[in-house]
């Protein structure tokens, strides 16, 4: 298993650019969050035995985010924060502590919106037995930064798709229509019909602790857990935001 720090999978030629795995935090992760987000990391380190892989959990709020990428942010480093959609905090934050150690480590986008996370939640919910009543909402964080809130909404539209039924969006915090309130426009709307979160969440924590007793009906689990490896979808879509970040820092070099 990759450790919390430290090299996951070493190497032992030239060349081979070093993944660096950042996990993004909005405070001190717990257990399960940390062994959850570990699974995925083990995951990719296992799809790419080429790569030298590591993980450090960084607190986005950390006024000195430069400090805490110290020790992951080496020349040629590729820095993949695990996150769903990026707000300020990590757009800016990351980029701005990067900015100040220099060294030439590459940042990547945000996991999402992808069409793989949207099969991840579709599964999730299929494991709650989704019926043709049920009214479906996706939880999501929620940020203040409009692009993030927008993306949340991008993926919602997907999952409308992928599931062919309406799927309205809840924010736990920051950003309206707050989840309890989403839950309860769904109960006037569509009395007696049983209301299911789909959780817009990686990992269990804090936020799925706030959904799940939002007042729905039912609620699947978070992308990541603890107990299980992490799907196959979300190994291929680090790798993937991983490469594209690696080729373009080859195009500018």
């Amino acid at each position: 298993m990759v450790g919390s720090t430290g090299a996951g999978v070493p190497t032992d030629h030239l060349g081979v650019p070093p993944l660096r795995l950042v996990a993004v935090t909005h405070g001190a992760p717990s257990g399960e969050n940390r062994e959850a987000i570990i699974r995925l990391v083990d995951g990719v380190a296992s799809a790419r035995p080429d790569l030298d892989v590591s993980i450090s959990f960084v607190d986005a709020s950390n006024a000195d985010v430069a400090a805490a990428l110290a020790a992951d942010a080496e020349p040629g480093a590729v820095i993949v924060p695990l996150v769903l959609s990026a707000g300020f905090h990590v757009r800016t934050g990351l980029s701005l502590g990067l900015d100040r150690l220099g060294g030439g480590a590459q940042l990547a986008a945000e996991l999402g919106p992808d069409d793989r996370i949207v099969e991840v939640l579709a599964a999730r919910l299929a494991r709650l037995g989704l019926a043709d009543g049920d009214a479906v909402l996706l939880a999501a964080a929620g940020s203040n930064d409009p692009r993030a809130v927008r993306e949340c909404f991008e993926t919602a539209r997907r999952l409308a798709q992928r599931l062919g039924r309406p799927v309205t969006v809840g924010f736990i915090a920051a950003a309206i229509p707050r989840l309890p309130d989403a839950i309860e426009m769904i109960r006037e709307v569509h009395p007696g019909a049983r209301v299911v979160v789909g959780s817009y969440l990686l990992a269990p924590g804090t936020f799925y602790d706030a959904a799940s007793v939002a007042g729905a009906d039912a609620i699947a689990d978070p992308l990541l857990l603890p107990e299980e490896p992490a799907a196959p979808e979300l190994v291929d879509l680090v790798l993937e935001r991983y490469d594209e970040a690696d080729a373009n820092s080859r195009e500018r070099a």
